[in-house]
């Protein structure tokens, strides 16, 4: 059975469901002989065809959800649902999952796929001044089979990168999509003048920054011997998760080069996101944290030896 179908069959039964009355928050039939109290924002509104549109079960209303009918505590259970991502006070239908839980879970899975998936547009792009060249990984498909193929800079790209930007900078800042195309989208408009001001600031000369297609991590070692950068900063989507799909994460290292750098010559500052660290908090960190490689010549493990 494929996605399509899957996702008709689903659309049917919510259709069928609340035709006949049935509450997909409460997991019941509608009590037609006794009105229910309902807060007014609750109602759904009517569809051009009269009847009531499908439920957005991404939405606040539905993160929010406590499926436990009539329980001893509800304020409690709502206080509890509302501190955590986790799947918490979701009830159950006799053995099974409630219907709306298996929705979400279902709505939340696709979230994920779709944003790895999804391309970062070349309007976006333009729009924040940016270019983009792209790695071996020619395309989506490539870059999640080969991850080989995403560390390594096609031919063009290293033309365009020696052809386009500043040589020899303090500080490299490169932009990849790498597992989350919503990471980026979501949170670049925040960080990336955090971070401009921050090194500015800080006497540190900034590169030209530039958008990598289809990166991994290791991809940012080509591109600071390439133009010689004394740090480079790759802000990169992390791999998204049913709680969370558009978290960042920035690499810095300091004079990386292909085959020499390992992992633990890299530091990391992750969770990048709304609901994480505040893109501006960790413009701050990621700043600091440059600052420290520059004037100790090391990063990784080795910069939190020195500053031990």
């Amino acid at each position: 059975m494929n996605e399509n179908t899957v996702e008709q069959i689903v659309v049917a039964v919510v259709r069928e469901l609340q035709r006949h009355g049935v509450d997909l928050r409460a997991g019941v039939s509608a009590d037609r002989t006794r009105p229910r109290q309902e807060d007014p924002a609750e109602a759904p509104a009517l569809a051009t065809n009269g009847e009531p549109p499908l439920p957005d079960l991404a939405g606040e209303e539905y993160r929010l959800w406590v499926g436990i009918g009539e329980p001893d505590d509800g304020v409690t259970l709502r206080e509890l649902r509302a501190s955590t991502p986790a799947r918490v006070a979701s009830g159950r239908s006799g053995p099974r999952l409630r219907t709306v839980s298996l929705l979400r879970f279902s709505a939340d899975c696709s979230r994920a796929r779709d944003t790895v998936h999804k391309e970062i547009s070349d309007a976006w792009i333009q729009e924040r001044g940016l270019f983009a060249v792209s790695t071996c990984a020619a395309d989506k498909r490539a870059h999640l089979t080969r991850p080989d193929r995403g560390r390594e800079l096609s031919a063009a790209a290293s033309q365009t990168i020696r052809a386009r930007c500043a040589p020899d900078p303090d500080v490299q800042i490169v932009v990849s999509d790498g597992l989350s195309s919503d990471a980026i989208a979501g949170n670049y408009d925040d960080i990336m003048p955090a971070l401009t001001a921050g090194f500015r600031a800080a006497g540190l000369t900034l590169g030209t920054p530039f958008l990598v297609r289809n990166g991994r991590v290791k991809v940012q070692d080509e591109i600071a011997a390439l133009l010689g950068a004394r740090v480079i900063v790759l802000l990169i989507g992390e791999r998204p998760g049913l709680a969370q799909s558009d978290s960042l994460s920035a690499y810095l290292a300091y004079r990386p080069a292909p085959g020499r750098t390992v992992e633990s010559d890299r530091t990391v500052v992750s969770n990048i996101h709304g609901a994480g660290t505040p893109p501006v908090e960790a413009a701050a960190v990621i700043v600091g944290i440059a600052q420290d490689m520059i004037a100790q010549q090391a990063g990784g493990i080795h910069l939190r030896q020195m500053a031990k």
